[in-house]
């Protein structure tokens, strides 16, 4: 569909949501309905999220220059860059809402799919073609990949959403080898595919369904995953209706596997032409001659170049300091943002100078590892959320800066408000899950502690879950836990490598 054809069903939604707000309708009748168009009513009802598609994550600078303008229009005070590295819009009423999801298409942004049962953003390295090591820029295939699956938006509907993304090396920072498609980079410039992946409930790593595929060849795996889906997704329960469940819905593995490629020849037999041509984008710049480094400034692959990593506490950044970003780099050749699954924003294509003047406008990001760590946007906006994991993380954070521990005693943290693993909890070095904890009769709200998960591609590894510490005890634990490590001299890495078992003992005493 073109921009004026996704224009044309806009109005749909403005009826809708007007009826909404004027308790016509359910809370979930609505959800069930706005989730096509990208937006969710806010817990309570009084307001709308809006989500932006950025496919890729890539946000050139006319995305940003329309969503700082979107940002002082509507007078919004929240944005969050998400781990489907999309930028939210919160606290928004009904008029603002329709006004930036129709300009949002002239910007050439597509809210519509955002949510609900329709394929997601595609993910990509936030770093891909200009990061030093990696096996080849995947961002062109990905966008192609993108623009493809928006076509599946008002084709029959799935079970349920569907993610795809696309890795550039083993660092796997968008879960290629995990999610419902992936295509994890392999050094000979191919793709390895995998399927049937997903956290969550009954989280599964993916099925390699094919080796060393031409990246020319990608959507016809896309078209085969859809297929599939279709004739073996769940329809009769939404809990069951992901790919990750046909896994043992089919028998096993090796049965996904044989049903996955049988649907792969329908679509090679079919006669569709589904080959792509893409091609890189030659970065043309030049450095200024000058130098600069930094914990969050990193070298590019183009000799001369810089990327700056900007990551806001919770992946909620200032709206005053995203405004002043984009008035800086707006003038500067080629550069762009790129998000992150992480919620970090890589700021990419600087000059030494450049760099500098970006490093200053962003020095509200986090100072060590353990302020990068991940949080979903919690229960106090989510409707499905169990705990407020963003008030969690600015706890803890408060609390590690108050025992002034040295960066590297603490991991990056991934906190989810419920079980559905927005913010990546089963993979993380530590994670939380939202959970509650009956004390004395009472319920008490409480996070279950998962450990020593793992996203590297053939390192993989699920977290296992210890138990559930209160809220309120959580900042504790993790002080505690880095001035244990800082102790013995040693990185959390290091310590916790040599000392398996060591995390279970402390966090006994927490454990309610």
């Amino acid at each position: 569909m073109d921009i004026q054809a996704w224009k044309q069903i806009l109005p749909g939604f403005k009826e809708k949501t007007a009826q909404f707000y004027e308790g016509s309708i359910s809370q979930g009748e609505y959800k069930g309905f706005s989730g096509f168009y990208g937006s969710y009513a806010q817990r309570g009802g009084q307001a709308n999220m809006l989500r932006l598609r950025m496919t890729a994550g890539r946000v050139t600078k006319e995305k940003m220059k329309f969503t700082a303008e979107m940002l002082k229009k509507h007078n919004i005070s929240k944005l969050h860059f998400t781990t489907c590295q999309t930028i939210q819009l919160h606290n928004l009423q009904p008029d603002a809402v329709y006004d930036i999801m129709e300009r949002a298409l002239d910007a050439g942004i597509v809210t519509i799919g955002g949510g609900g049962d329709y394929p997601r953003n595609v993910m990509c390295p936030p770093l891909s073609g200009v990061e030093k090591g990696e096996y080849f820029d995947v961002l062109p295939w990905a966008e192609a990949a993108a623009e493809y699956l928006m076509g599946f938006v008002t084709a029959k509907k799935m079970p349920r959403k569907l993610k795809v993304s696309f890795s550039s090396s083993p660092d796997n920072v968008t879960h290629a080898t995990y999610r419902d498609l992936g295509f994890a980079a392999t050094k000979e410039g191919k793709f390895d595919v995998y399927s049937a992946g997903g956290l969550g409930a009954n989280p599964q790593f993916g099925v390699k369904v094919a080796q060393g595929i031409e990246p020319e060849m990608v959507l016809y795996y896309i078209k085969a995953m859809w297929l599939t889906f279709l004739a073996y997704g769940n329809y009769d329960s939404r809990i069951k209706a992901r790919t990750r469940y046909m896994q043992q819905a089919l028998g096993g593995v090796e049965q996904y596997k044989e049903a996955f490629l049988e649907k792969l020849k329908e679509v090679f037999d079919s006669g569709e032409n589904l080959r792509i041509q893409t091609f890189t984008e030659k970065v043309q710049k030049k450095g200024d001659g000058s130098q600069v480094s930094g914990w969050r400034v990193e070298g590019q692959k183009q000799e001369g170049l810089y990327t700056v990593a900007w990551h806001p506490v919770g992946g909620i950044p200032d709206v005053g300091t995203f405004c002043a970003l984009v008035d800086t780099v707006y003038d500067m050749e080629s550069v762009e943002m790129r998000l992150a699954p992480d919620e970090t924003a890589y700021i990419v294509n600087l000059s030494a100078g450049e760099a500098k003047r970006v490093l200053e406008i962003t020095k509200d990001s986090a100072e060590n590892t353990f302020e990068t760590s991940v949080s979903c946007i919690g229960a106090s906006v989510c409707q499905v959320g169990i705990r407020d994991s963003q008030a969690l993380l600015a706890a803890c954070v408060r609390a590690v800066r108050e025992a002034k521990l040295p960066d590297g005693v603490l991991p990056q943290v991934h906190i989810s408000g419920c079980p559905s693993s927005c913010g990546t909890h089963q993979t993380g070095a530590i994670g939380f899950r939202g959970a509650m904890k009956r004390i004395d009769g009472k319920p008490q709200p409480g996070f279950a502690l998962y450990i020593n998960g793992c996203e590297q591609q053939g390192k993989e590894e699920m977290g296992r879950e210890v138990g559930v510490i209160l809220e309120a005890k959580i900042p504790e634990f993790l002080v505690k836990l880095g001035q244990t490590v800082s102790k013995s001299g040693l990185t959390f890495v290091e310590w916790n490598e040599k000392n398996p078992g060591a995390i279970d003992l402390l966090a006994a005493e927490y454990v309610a």
